[in-house]
């Protein structure tokens, strides 16, 4: 998308959540489009722009969050959107196609009613309150060098679940987000993880978190988010996280660091082939 259309799609953005939910857009993505490929779906009206889906490939999977103007629904305008991507992800043979909803969207999930898909899992977006952290010298965070490549595809392999091609360009595709910076845990001289920090507009994201499943369970990850967390709080970040969970359980380590949810974002994977 050209600058117009980014400013006319973060107008929408506002006149559709009027503070009631927040659409996940992934801003960072859809600034560095590079246009190979028809990712963003726009419907205007005359100059105003009223209705939009975006997909976000990770590989094979996609991933598709939209919306449309509260003065234009039920017009069909978003059905028409879905449909034009829905089609689009089935001619690129993606593995899986995946309809995010805000979870407090009433109308965004009585819209879900109508397509053949069903509920995968929830994402839960989290702010950090001020808590006492301690440091632990045992655990090294520093930025990814080119040398680490393999070791990032792994951890997306065996920690998120993708395809080998999947992560491959994945890898290729993130080293064009000006924002977002990877860095490397290390341990007892070994690297057993990754973690991901987007820093925008006095804001510092954490994503991707990942620590080799041998490694798991030994306190590595709870020694790891507080550091991370006291470095960007000592930089004077507000500091929010984004993790994906099955049930709230899931939540508790994030939580035992300072962690409080402030969003859901529900996730259905679209029934292909129905």
């Amino acid at each position: 998308m050209n600058k117009k259309q980014l400013n006319d799609l973060e107008r929408l953005q506002l006149e559709s959540e009027q503070g009631n939910f927040s659409l996940k857009l992934n801003w960072e993505t859809l600034r560095s489009r590079n246009g190979v490929l028809q990712n963003d779906f726009l419907h205007y009206e005359g100059n105003q722009l009223v209705g939009f889906v975006g997909l976000y490939d990770f590989g094979s999977k996609l991933e598709m969050c939209g919306m449309v103007h509260p003065d234009f629904r039920r017009r069909g305008i978003f059905t028409n959107l879905v449909n034009e991507a829905l089609e689009a992800g089935v001619r690129r043979e993606a593995r899986a196609i995946i309809l995010n909803a805000p979870g407090p969207s009433d109308s965004g999930k009585e819209f879900l009613k109508q397509i053949p898909c069903e509920f995968a899992f929830s994402e839960y977006q989290m702010k950090w309150s001020l808590t006492e952290l301690s440091h632990d010298e045992d655990i090294i965070i520093r930025p990814s060098r080119k040398t680490d490549a393999e070791t990032e595809i792994q951890l997306d392999i065996q920690c998120f679940q993708f395809l080998e091609k999947e992560a491959r360009d994945y890898y290729q595709r993130i080293q064009y987000e000006d924002t977002l910076k990877t860095l490397m845990i290390e341990s007892e001289g070994i690297t057993v993880g990754k973690i991901r920090v987007d820093h925008s507009e006095g804001e510092a994201w954490i994503y991707g978190f990942s620590i080799f499943p041998e490694y798991q369970g030994k306190g590595v990850g709870k020694k790891v988010l507080k550091k991370i967390v006291a470095e960007q709080h000592e930089l004077g970040y507000d500091i929010f996280l984004e993790v994906e969970a099955k049930n709230a359980r899931a939540l508790g380590l994030y939580e035992s660091c300072g962690f409080r949810t402030i969003q859901r974002q529900d996730y259905y994977e679209y029934k292909l082939g129905e």
